[in-house]
């Protein structure tokens, strides 16, 4: 897999699809201690026709690199990706703390990004004060532990438990300082006052049984983006898993709309 060296860290990345497409590319970016391969249902869905770009995160998957303290970091990891290869403008995709890196991409950069997808996502990290304690002290556990009980409650009941401990020991392989500082990342995101400045048409995908980023949360995002629709899938926050089929679905109705 090609590499690119950005700020110390090298990030593995796949570009697929004719380069010739009408279509602008379409740019997967995955979420907290996934890899790039979150978007296999979709990427082999649109390479036929459209040129489709993900990579790995830094210190995710194959890349190497270490923890970032923001967001816009992370941002600034894709902006280079799409400046090395050529790319001006794009349809934008990102799944939990990829859709948060979305957004951020979509702020800095209005004029790169002609469509956003937004799925599991939120444009702001909000808990109760139960939850906030749970959360705080959930950090406190053996790292281990803190990554299978973050990933366990991430699916929607009833998803087969022998695929979930597969992916808690993927989670788990993601380097601790990377999990830990990027997880206060998260935790510090917040552009949901600046939501309304993104006015490209965007695509809000949810799952009604995400208890990781409660529905009600992207709710408020939908209504603060002058351009959004949603769609609700019966499904946790692990969406590309949960219900590829269904997700490739939304988004193939999404980009064949008219403007």
């Amino acid at each position: 897999m090609p590499q690119l060296e950005v700020d110390g860290a090298a990030l593995t990345y796949e570009d697929e699809g004719p380069r010739d497409a009408a279509d602008p590319p379409l740019v997967l970016v995955h979420g907290w201690t996934a890899n790039r391969h979150r978007w296999d249902h979709q990427a082999a869905h649109f390479s036929a026709r459209r040129r489709v770009i993900r990579l790995d995160l830094r210190g995710h998957g194959e890349s190497t690199g270490a923890g970032v303290p923001t967001i816009a970091h992370l941002a600034r990891d894709v902006v280079a990706l799409l400046d090395h290869l050529g790319v001006e403008r794009c349809v934008l995709a990102g799944h939990s703390m990829g859709g948060m890196i979305a957004q951020t991409v979509a702020l800095a950069h209005p004029a790169r990004v002609e469509r956003l997808v937004l799925v599991g996502t939120t444009g702001r990290m909000t808990y109760s004060r139960g939850r906030g304690l749970l959360m705080a002290a959930s950090t406190l556990v053996p790292f281990r532990l803190f990554v299978a009980a973050n990933i366990q409650r991430a699916f929607a009941p009833g998803y087969p438990r022998e695929e979930i401990r597969a992916h808690i020991r993927a989670s788990a392989a993601t380097p601790r300082e990377v999990v830990m500082t990027l997880y206060g990342a998260m935790r510090a995101f917040d552009v949901l006052d600046r939501a309304g400045e993104i006015s490209v048409p965007t695509l809000i995908v949810h799952g009604y049984h995400d208890v990781q980023l409660p529905l009600r949360q992207v709710l408020r995002l939908a209504k603060a983006c002058p351009d959004a629709v949603v769609r609700v899938l019966d499904a946790g926050h692990e969406l590309p898993l949960e219900k590829p089929a269904e997700l490739t679905g939304a988004l193939e109705s999404f980009l064949s709309a008219k403007p």
